[in-house]
């Protein structure tokens, strides 16, 4: 069994969720020695996510964006932890409610998404900055 282990920086990105399948891919090459196993994508950040969904349609990104902002909205009167801007409790809720990890079959040396799949940060703060992933992949 072969267990591949890469930690990834990624460019500060605005609110919102954004694409990053290709660049997971660019960061872990090594997985095309894999011919079965499975990518383990981790996020080290308590006030951003991760989720895999459509990925042709960039209204649907935007359509997730205005939906989980209604859900928890920024200006809810019984946040306390609230020292760190108007985003950051929202934020932290909303990475709790997407998740800090997905995790992909690898086949045959690819990422065995479906047709209309993509790996998405979901970014919930105006400002977060950089993101730090620690990609993990094993299989034989």
């Amino acid at each position: 069994m072969k267990i591949i282990q890469e930690k990834v920086k990624l460019r500060a990105y605005p609110r919102g969720f954004h694409l990053i399948t290709d660049q997971l891919v660019e960061a872990i090459p090594e997985i095309r020695s894999i011919n079965k196993g499975m990518l383990q994508v981790f996020i080290q950040h308590t006030s951003a996510g991760l989720t895999i969904n459509e990925n042709a349609d960039p209204t649907v990104r935007k359509d997730f964006e205005s939906f989980i902002n209604d859900l928890v909205p920024e200006d809810y009167s019984k946040f306390i932890h609230t020292y760190e801007g108007p985003d950051d409790m929202p934020a932290h809720i909303k990475s709790s409610i997407f998740g800090s990890s997905v995790q992909i079959p690898i086949i045959s040396g690819k990422l065995a998404l479906g047709t209309w799949q993509g790996v998405y940060l979901c970014e919930f703060r105006d400002y977060g900055g950089s993101r730090s992933l620690v990609l993990t992949a094993f299989g034989e």
